[in-house]
């Protein structure tokens, strides 16, 4: 019997979460009907108990055994329910990983201070949920302590009975698990966490088996006809993100708030900064995306259909577009050309988002810009896909947004389909185009070798040019560029106004019979993208 968790038994506690939670995976699966009935619960928490604990056993520093534990769950996090178990554990870790000694008393005040801090990272709480068995299980611990049962197994075992309490009524709070005869799935996991833990403290976990009453079918009661998928989100946008601060995680809020529902945004330090698990379920997953985009450096992003994409029905001759950007301005700039726009950093994009926006579209006949020689195998794939479904789609293989707009300005839909398509495929690879990026490490490049920080002139995916200040490198690009002729130039300035100025103001002097335009790329974008015609 246990007097206080130590490191040691920490680890020992997040093993046995790893092995109550892989035994029960199915069950929650079932149980699984709010606030999506996707069957994913048990799964989900599975996954974050796994992160977790992997995390613990690839830990050789001086760290709190809590502190890593946590960080693994919240970087590691899956879903809806992952991500509010993540944050119930970085809770806990806020309490007790500078304690000198977790004794109960230590044990309830940090799981209570979880609790609350649980509920404010989920945008809409409701009651009847994970957070209502974690807040009851919490206070059920204050309790014993002040009742005078402040020993640590008296503490855990009232967490874990108060926690099972408020789980049994949660069929009387939401209608949703009423219906479908069940407890709430996510509660039902906390459960066996603190069983977990009851076991870990007293050396004996509990034989109950928290999982409720069984669905209607399995008690033979013929169950209620499916109804259909309420009107709302279809898609489950999650990713970490990077390189922001406490402001604008809070407009992120606000805008994914106003975009989907089930927001749940859980914040963790790491070594490299502080870090974020954003997860939302959204209808519009370039909007979610770009607005992570605004707010830092989103990655890992994961994007999962809630059901089966069920297209609209595509009228007969209609057309669209679907270019994909990485950066807000261009985004902006696509979508007031009345193209649908899918917004992701290169390398994050998969298949399913692309035949999202495909289909959204609701057209017959639908281009697809890449923009990007990376994903141009990601929207082919996804094309064929909606082929599947009967849909004329033809990805143009442009390699750059420069390209993806010169395509856009000679679309004609009086024209055929399939000549429209040559027609733009000739425009966009009638157009050159270059960029200015910076060097992320150390590389040998086809014009000599780069050090980290050196400025990359690059033509037509090749680098030219390497430098150390980005207009010099600019002016470089853009009259080796130049060189074989040009019409007009299109400039895309991403973060530094200063650039673009410096770029625009060289080309008026050293070419001033070429005609520029110029756009903000924003937040995501390169320095400087530009195109020649």
């Amino acid at each position: 019997m246990l007097e206080a968790l130590d490191e040691a038994a920490v680890g020992r506690w997040s093993r046995a979460v790893v092995d109550t939670l892989a035994q029960a995976r199915g069950r929650l699966d079932e149980l699984n009907v709010f606030p999506v009935p996707d069957g994913d619960t048990g799964t989900n928490l599975l996954m974050t108990a796994e992160a977790g604990h992997a995390a613990l056993e690839a830990a050789a520093g001086a760290e709190s055994a809590w502190t890593v534990l946590a960080r693994g769950a919240v970087l590691g996090a899956r879903g809806n329910s992952g991500a509010i178990l993540a944050q119930l554990l970085r809770g806990l870790a806020d309490g007790l990983a500078g304690a000198a000694r977790v004794d109960g008393r230590v044990l309830a005040e940090a799981l209570s201070a979880a609790s609350r801090t649980a509920y404010t990272a989920v945008a809409d709480p409701e009651e009847g949920t994970f957070l209502t068995v974690a807040r009851a299980g919490a206070e059920a611990a204050e309790a014993a302590v002040s009742g005078g049962r402040a020993l640590l197994a008296d503490v855990v075992r009232a967490a874990a009975d108060g926690a099972l309490t408020a789980l049994q009524a949660t069929p009387g709070q939401l209608a949703a698990l009423r219906d479908a005869g069940v407890v709430d799935a996510g509660g039902a996991g906390w459960c066996l966490v603190l069983d977990a833990l009851v076991g870990t403290v007293t050396g004996t976990a509990p034989t109950r088996a928290p999982l409720g009453r069984r669905p209607l079918r399995d008690r033979g009661v013929p169950s209620p006809a499916p109804a259909a998928p309420a009107p709302g989100p279809g898609s489950e946008v999650q990713f970490l993100l990077a390189d922001s601060d406490e402001a604008a995680v809070a407009r992120l809020r606000a805008r994914l708030a106003e975009l989907g529902d089930c927001l749940v945004v859980v914040g963790v330090d790491t070594p490299g900064g502080r870090e974020w698990n954003v997860h939302v379920h959204v209808a519009d997953v370039g909007a979610a995306v770009e607005a992570g985009i605004e707010a830092g450096r989103p990655h890992r992003i994961s994007v999962t259909a809630l059901a089966p994409v069920r297209a609209p029905v595509a009228a007969a001759g209609t057309r669209a577009s679907v270019a994909l950007t990485c950066s807000a301005g261009l985004a902006d700039l696509f979508a007031g050309e009345g193209v649908v726009v899918l917004t992701a950093p290169v390398g994050e994009l998969t298949e399913d988002a692309v035949l999202a926006a495909v289909l959204g579209t609701g057209a017959a006949q639908v281009v697809v810009l890449p923009n990007h020689a990376e994903v141009t195998a990601v929207t082919a794939r996804a094309a064929e896909r909606a082929r599947e479904d009967g849909r004329d789609v033809v990805v143009v293989p442009t390699r750059s947004a420069v390209q993806g707009l010169a395509a856009l300005a000679v679309t004609d839909p009086a024209r055929r389909f399939g000549d429209d398509v040559v027609a733009m495929a000739e425009a966009a690879a009638a157009t050159r185009w270059a960029e200015v990026t910076v060097a992320e490490h150390d590389a040998l490049t086809s014009a000599g070798r780069c050090a980290a920080g050196d400025v990359l002139g690059s033509a037509e995916g090749d680098v030219v040019v390497i430098g150390a200040d980005p207009a010099a490198v600019a002016r470089d690009l853009l009259d080796r560029l130049l060189s074989a002729g040009g019409e007009m130039v299109t400039v895309v300035v991403g973060e530094d106004p200063a650039l673009g100025d410096a770029v625009c103001a060289h080309l008026a002097a050293v070419h001033p019979t070429v005609d520029v335009v110029r756009y903000a790329g924003g937040a995501g974008a390169v320095p400087l993208l530009a195109g020649v015609e």
